[in-house]
């Protein structure tokens, strides 16, 4: 028999067993229970949770979290769970993100199917073994520092997340964007969840992980100001060049 419930503090080792089966698709899911809990105040990170329950085990959820966004992890009982939960918060709906025909799904199931969208589009995903990461060079001479940013770099940072936004997001240039973008960017600072790479002093490119977890990390936000693209081309082929140079001088 399926059993609706609106998970509260306490649920939380169901929840993860179930998301664990389902860990490259559940990272958001994941991280936001573990920063913010399952209690929903309206805080960063913390939603409303509707889980479908089968004889006292969770086989779907759907939440709906305090920026607007479903994050759905439903293979089965979709509907139930994508309509309970947006019920249950009574909250104003900005996005669906997930596993891309669930997303596809909850689209229809909400009714959004024929509406316009700033942003629509599948992410492909990249998994990376750290026993399979390679340190590049000129990291490892200290060429490049990759480091968390300083106090006086948050301010910086802050403006090239509202590009960011607005280039890659489709969102509007507005005072509420950069304010908004000041929190995020104050958040990562106190999470230790940001890195600027410096060459010289200079910030050049930014990236954050949104979303950690114990057993793995994902990686978001990447940034490098257009400005500075064409620098960080010719760096590269540089690099490249000298490499390739000192491997067939060596041969």
């Amino acid at each position: 028999m399926l059993i609706l419930r609106t998970l509260q503090p306490g649920d939380e080792v169901s929840l993860e067993a179930f998301l664990l089966q389902y860990t490259d698709t559940s990272m958001f899911l994941r991280s936001n229970w573990r920063a913010a809990g399952l209690l929903d105040q309206g805080a960063r990170f913390q939603g409303t949770y509707v889980a479908a329950y089968i004889d006292e085990t969770i086989v779907a959820v759907a939440a709906h979290f305090w920026n607007g966004m479903i994050v759905v992890q439903a293979p089965i009982h979709l509907t139930e769970v994508v309509q309970a939960v947006v019920a249950q918060s009574g909250r104003a709906i900005s996005g669906i993100s997930g596993p891309a025909a669930q997303v596809e799904a909850t689209k229809s199931i909400l009714g959004f199917s024929n509406r316009p969208t700033q942003l629509d589009e599948a992410g492909i995903l990249f998994s990376l073994g750290l026993r399979d990461l390679q340190i590049p060079e000129v990291l490892a001479s200290a060429k490049v520092q990759c480091r968390l940013p300083h106090p006086d770099e948050l301010e910086l940072l802050g403006e090239w997340c509202a590009t960011y936004s607005v280039e890659t997001l489709g969102r509007k240039d507005t005072p509420n964007l950069r304010l908004d973008c000041d929190r995020i960017i104050e958040a990562r600072q106190a999470m230790e969840m940001h890195w600027i790479l410096v060459e010289e002093d200079t910030p050049v490119s930014y990236s954050a992980f949104n979303a950690s977890l114990p057993d793995i990390v994902q990686i978001g936000g990447v940034w490098t100001p257009p400005g500075l693209l064409i620098f960080l081309f010719f760096w590269i082929c540089w690099n490249f060049f000298c490499s390739f140079y000192r491997i067939n001088h060596n041969t």
